[in-house]
């Protein structure tokens, strides 16, 4: 697969942006207010084009993201959409050139031979997604493509788990600057991170991730553990399970149906993980445990 080169880092928008804001800081003498430069995070459309061996050029989907891993991204979201089954379909990724454009149109183009259905795509999507599932046309399409049951898979030990968020945090350099990102994570049964990647989406941060391991043929993620550094949505779980991830933790809560979705995929769900422990939801067999199980209480 060929991933043709990045554009110029002039034409293009960076991951953050630097804006004039009024600071306000109370103090008992009143309000003090003063003029500083603040560090935000860049949202930015991104609009998802699959390009078929005619030529022909077919509207995915539109999401709204921080610019950076944009070819990840466009990956990962038509692998979790089961638009493509693997890097092999994948002839190249590019931005679009036609006209002037601040590179927020990306085209996937894919391999001959592979099959693309554009009438299952027009009843499945509306024009835009910029949430995931909030543009999901039918019941059907919200709950996504079959995923294969995750079987076997790493075993995690619990002090490893409850410390990858202060690694997941040392890791996030654009969060660390603007405060205001998502972050989704690859780690190794040990703790040692593979990868992470963020996004002002929560999925678009998963997207990027998973599509970054699909491009570099590291799929499934059954020997690794996956972090997300918010809550654990459905949506999240679903691309995980497609991921073939068996280890997926988050710093906060699950919904039920995302530990409905763990659970029938065969994954451990863990939530709350932070110190000095968690919430095991799905699939405790995978935490190893030096300590004493207490059940109740």
């Amino acid at each position: 697969m060929q991933n043709d080169s990045t554009p110029p880092r002039a034409t293009r928008r960076g991951s953050t942006v630097r804006r004039r804001i009024e600071r306000v800081a109370l103090a008992p003498e009143g309000a003090l207010r003063r003029v500083r430069e603040d560090v935000l995070a860049t949202e930015e459309p991104l609009e998802i084009r699959v390009v078929v061996g005619d030529g022909v050029s077919h509207r995915v989907a539109v999401t709204m993201r921080t610019p950076g891993a944009d070819f990840e991204l466009a990956a990962g979201f038509l692998y979790g959409e089961g638009l493509i089954g693997g890097p092999e379909a994948v002839r190249a990724i590019r931005y679009c050139t036609e006209a002037e454009q601040l590179y927020n149109v990306v085209n996937v183009v894919l391999a001959p031979g592979v099959p693309f259905d554009a009438a299952n795509l027009a009843r499945n999507f509306y024009t835009t997604s910029s949430c995931g599932v909030c543009g999901k046309a039918s019941i059907e399409a919200v709950m996504g493509p079959a995923c294969a049951r995750v079987a076997g898979g790493v075993t995690v030990d619990a002090d490893t788990l409850v410390g990858l968020p202060a690694r997941l945090r040392q890791a996030q350099a654009v969060f660390e600057r603007t405060g205001g990102l998502h972050a989704a994570a690859q780690f190794t049964a040990d703790g040692e991170l593979v990868r992470v990647r963020e996004d002002v989406g929560r999925h678009n941060a998963m997207d990027k991730l998973v599509g970054s391991a699909l491009l570099a043929g590291e799929l499934p993620l059954a020997d690794h553990v996956v972090l997300v550094s918010g809550r654990l949505s459905f949506e999240l779980v679903q691309k995980a399970a497609r991921a073939g991830a068996a280890v997926l933790a988050g710093v906060s809560a699950p919904s039920s149906l995302a530990v409905e979705l763990a659970e029938q995929a065969g994954m451990t769900l863990a939530g709350f993980v932070r110190e000095p422990g968690f919430n095991i939801y799905t699939g405790g067999e995978r935490i190893a445990s030096r300590v004493r199980e207490k059940v109740g209480g």
